[in-house]
């Protein structure tokens, strides 16, 4: 099917691909694509950037053109660990040709253990992949596998990954849709729950509720500890939840709600 005049459907086939706020490799970065993801384009510069919309979140910007391609065979399976590597051949003897963070998607054509072998010919162990429409069950123990990444503003790898970044892939990896930054994160995503008179009555938390600060979200793990990548550790860490509390306070920063998401 041809694409619809200064309408272009692609596909991202670089591991990552940044989205960036403009056509311009030192601009600030907002998000990043994951391989796999469609995105629909709408501009094209002569220097080589693309305007376009991701499918899955409807997030806006620039990315490289080189990094689009027309959309090929569709995805069967997405990696389910926080980072796989992509072999040329049938051994792990063999110099990667890629490393793939948790979420991309791949075509996979056919099953010769212990190697899934995707649509351009690579391999890809069968332990680090799942079906396309698998899920995994709880949000926090994947954010969890992110534990010591490095912070990175805009990332969404395991190579780096921000606040919002780091829950949005954990809720994606369990089948629930997820807007891509906290503030739209805190308006859409499950209800209101009631801290009583005080922010630090802990008592009405539950794993997997979303703790929100201004531009800043976090995953509690039980009633004393939360989970969140912030640029104070530099990497995803957890942290006793009352000294987060009195940590952020501290910088200026309000703490504004918890919402919790029922499935």
């Amino acid at each position: 099917m041809a694409d619809a005049p200064g309408i272009r459907a692609r596909e991202v086939i670089e591991p990552q691909a940044p989205l960036r706020r403009h056509p311009s490799p030192d601009a600030a970065l907002d998000t990043e694509a994951l391989k796999g993801e469609h995105v629909t384009i709408d501009e094209t510069t002569p220097e080589g950037w693309c305007h376009g919309t991701l499918a899955d979140d409807g997030y806006a910007g620039w990315l490289p053109a080189n990094a689009l391609a027309r959309p090929g065979e569709a995805a069967t399976h997405k990696v389910a660990v926080p980072r796989t590597l992509v072999f040329p051949g049938p051994s792990i003897k063999l110099p990667p040709i890629e490393a793939l963070s948790l979420g991309c998607r791949l075509a996979i054509v056919r099953i010769a253990e212990p190697f899934a072998v995707t649509a351009t010919g690579g391999h890809v162990s069968t332990r680090h992949l799942a079906p396309i429409d698998d899920f995994a069950d709880d949000p926090v123990a994947v954010a969890e596998t992110f534990l010591n990444v490095p912070y990175l503003w805009g990332g969404k790898t395991s190579f780096g990954i921000d606040c919002s970044g780091l829950v949005q892939l954990a809720l994606t990896a369990c089948g629930i849709a997820c807007p891509r930054d906290s503030h739209t994160q805190e308006a859409a995503l499950g209800r209101a729950v009631s801290m009583g008179a005080s922010a630090c009555d802990l008592s009405a938390l539950s794993r997997g509720d979303l703790m929100f600060w201004k531009g800043h979200v976090a995953m509690v793990r039980d009633r004393d500890t939360l989970i969140h990548a912030n640029a104070f550790h530099m990497v995803v860490a957890i942290e006793p939840i009352t000294e987060a509390l009195a940590r952020i306070a501290a910088t200026g920063t309000d703490f504004t709600s918890v919402r919790r998401i029922e499935r």
